[in-house]
Order: C-alpha cells, then structure tokens, then sequence
C-alpha cells in the first residue's frame, strides 16, 4: 500500500513537473489565450465522439470476453468499461481503472481469464494505434521512397506476428502458454476477428476525430493527413505510466510535433488540454454507474 502511494505521488510529481516546464518554456499567455477562446460547440462534439469510443470499446471487449467463456450483456459491459475509463482518467498510472474492471469481472470465469479479455482488448487499441500512426507516416512520406518501406513494416510486422501467435506453442511456465491460446481464441477466431477489426476502426476514428474537434476548438484546424500522423503519435504518449493519464506528456509530445504541421506549439499544447478535458466530460457516465453499485459487485 505504502509502495502504491509514493507511486501514485511520483505520478502527480511528473505531471505537475511537465506542466509547469512547458508554461516555462513556452510562456502561458498564448496558451490561456487559446483556451478562453475554445468554441463550446466543437468540445462539446470531442466529449460525444469521445464517449462512443467508450460504448465502442465496452463491445470490443464483451466480445473478447465472450471468446474466452466470459459472458456479459452489453449493459454490463459498457456501464463498467465507463467505471474503468473514470479510474483510469482520475487515478494516476491510467490503468487502475482497467485492475478494477478485471477484478470485478471475475465472477463468471475467474480472474486469469477477465484479466487476459481487459489486457487482450486493451492491446489490440493500442495495436491500431500504432498501424495508424504508420500510415499516417506513410502519407508523410509520399512519394518517396521511404514510405514504401513504412508501408511493408506496417502490413508486414501484424502479418508475421499473427503468424507467429498461430504457431506458437508456449514455453514451460503454464500463465504464458494459457495467454498465448487467449490471445489466439481472441484475435483468431474466424467469425470474430472481423468485428473486432471492424470496432476497432471505430474506435480508431472516434479518438482522432475527438482529437481533431478538440485541436479545432483551440482554433487549429489539422489536414486529413497531419491528423492521421499527430494525432495517434500524440495519444501513444498517455500509453506511459509514468503521469497521471497522460497529462504534461501529452501536451509535451504535442508541443515538440505539432509544429512539423505548422502548428505553434501553444496552440498545440491548447488542444491537448482541450482534449484532456473533453475526455474527462466522456466518462462522467463512470459516475451513474458509481453511484449505482458497490465496487467489489459488477456493474448492472
């Protein structure tokens, strides 16, 4: 417990940290001058957008679940995936939510299998986060020769590793060969592979339009292009537990790329914020589904 805490502390130190060294470096004038200027409407459209990625990702993962013998109505599932998106975005480290979301999912299979259907889902986001921001890279670098190249890692690299997950057997230790047959049973599987393919673009979308809107209502508006490289490189950084859901990183990676699109680094800064805190709006639903149920029994 007395680790968690100073963990969590560090967390808060690093965000507050990064924060406070862009206000230093960059100056908060222009960057509270982009913010009092945000057009309601267009944070307002990143919130909406934001929190269909939420329903979107709760089907994602019921239907990870369901291919791991872990059944749950769809209304069991998106009210906890929004009590997991809550811990996540107001607890430190971004993950404690999804800790929480495994453990009381395991009433039905036991927890190593609600463990393996958040870990599975939550990767297969960030797989497709990783793909857009390649071709994002790709259209960069049209038409030169480099993005033949980004273009072979992009399709190449998912080829080779789910043929590599077809073959594999495991090695001895019994947690990792049971994780590669989930993860097998998951994104293998010949009738679902196509949704969560098909729900994971999706989701994909609603996170760079989300981004997108949020970029527009501190006055940046970023080409199709731009949008496909920026945005995923940008939404990586929270994937680092080292802040608190990603705040002070993401507005440092967005300051330091954001000017490559001719984007000033306040601006860019202002539409992180703005981003943080549409999505901060998205999950509010958590709290309903809080206020309905204990923590330790699943959501209704």
């Amino acid at each position: 417990m007395r680790r968690r805490r100073w963990q969590g502390l560090a967390r808060l130190a690093v965000t507050l940290g990064a924060l406070a060294l862009l206000l230093a470096v960059l100056g908060g004038a222009e960057i509270t001058q982009h913010l009092r200027q945000a057009a309601p409407g267009w944070v307002a459209l990143a919130a909406g957008l934001l929190a269909a990625q939420i329903i979107l990702s709760a089907l994602r993962w019921r239907l990870s679940a369901g291919a791991l013998g872990l059944a749950m109505t769809r209304r069991a599932a998106v009210g906890e995936y929004f009590l997991s998106v809550l811990g996540n975005t107001l607890l430190p480290g971004g993950v404690l939510g999804d800790i929480g979301r495994a453990a009381r999912a395991r009433h039905t299979a036991g927890l190593e299998v609600a463990a393996q259907s958040v870990v599975i889902e939550r990767l297969t986001g960030q797989v497709f986060l990783a793909l857009a921001a390649a071709l994002g890279l790709g259209v960069w670098l049209w038409p030169g020769p480099g993005a033949w190249g980004v273009a072979l890692a992009a399709v190449g690299v998912p080829v080779a590793a789910l043929w590599w997950l077809r073959r594999a057997t495991g090695s001895r230790a019994g947690l990792w060969r049971r994780a590669l047959r989930a993860a097998r049973l998951v994104w293998l599987d010949r009738r679902g592979w196509r949704a969560q393919a098909g729900l994971s673009l999706l989701i994909l979308g609603c996170n760079i339009g989300g981004f997108w809107a949020a970029a527009a209502a501190a006055g940046v508006v970023l080409s199709a292009p731009d949008a496909l490289l920026l945005i995923p490189l940008t939404l990586m950084a929270m994937l680092l537990p080292v802040s608190v859901n990603g705040w002070g990183l993401r507005e440092g990676v967005a300051a330091t790329l954001w000017p490559l699109a001719g984007v000033g680094a306040g601006a860019a800064v202002a539409a992180s914020i703005l981003f943080g805190l549409a999505a901060a709006l998205a999950c509010l639903p958590g709290l309903w589904v809080l206020a309905r149920c204990p923590l330790t029994a699943p959501a209704p």
